[in-house]
């Protein structure tokens, strides 16, 4: 039984089950036994339910009638549609932040997350570096909005950026540097000031990712 601290029980619940989605350690697709997380965590039904309906409004989990809760499935469409969707917030992000931010200060933050790209041992340390390289634009946005509706799908990007690092790499190859000129190209386009640059590499390295994560989410779903 996992021992979990006594504060904030729906959190601690809801960031576990969320971490094991994300990082594919839960099938997805796969159906939430309430019971078996009562189980697994020694808690209520309560802290479990909530944290299933917290995960529910992000995208991550979804009900069907007769079954319950299961882990939300992805087919071709829903990998197209998510990266149009994101690559769109991430576009208003930049375009923001580039008006309001500090370019020197937001470079700096890229650059300290190129270094974490570079000496990543796993595809997950990847994933966080890229996830965090890009979450520069929204914190220094200041639009709160933006966050707010980029969170909404931010699990499901996730999902799929796992997708590709583990049909890419597999689980415990230690991948390349393939994006790493992407990345510093973006840095040095802040540090210039050039808006269309950071867009255009973005969208260009979203795009080379695409056709793995299809053929896996294909792979997946036979």
């Amino acid at each position: 039984m996992a021992i979990l601290k006594k504060q904030s029980l729906v959190d601690q619940i809801y960031d576990q089950i969320r971490y094991e989605i994300i990082e594919l350690k839960m099938p997805l697709g796969g159906r939430l036994n309430v019971s078996e997380l009562q189980e697994r965590y020694g808690v209520s039904s309560t802290p479990i339910r909530e944290a299933i309906n917290r995960l529910q409004k992000e995208g991550l989990v979804e009900y069907e009638n007769n079954v319950g809760a299961r882990i939300v499935s992805i087919n071709e469409e829903d990998v197209l549609e998510i990266q149009e969707l994101a690559m769109t917030l991430h576009t208003a992000a930049i375009k923001f932040a580039m008006k309001r931010g500090d370019h020197q200060a937001m470079a700096e933050e890229i650059r300290q997350e190129i270094e974490g790209y570079k000496s990543a041992k796993s595809y997950r340390e990847r994933t966080l570096s890229v996830h965090n390289i890009v979450g520069t634009f929204y914190r220094s946005c200041g639009n709160s909005r933006l966050e707010s509706n980029m969170s909404v799908i931010k699990g499901l990007q996730l999902i799929l950026r796992n997708i590709y690092g583990q049909a890419a790499y597999g689980e415990d190859t230690v991948p390349g540097s393939d994006n790493l000129e992407d990345f510093e190209e973006i840095c040095a386009a802040v540090e210039a000031g050039d808006t269309k640059k950071i867009i255009e590499t973005l969208e260009r390295n979203e795009k080379m990712a695409t056709p793995v994560i299809l053929e896996a989410v294909r792979e997946m779903n036979r």
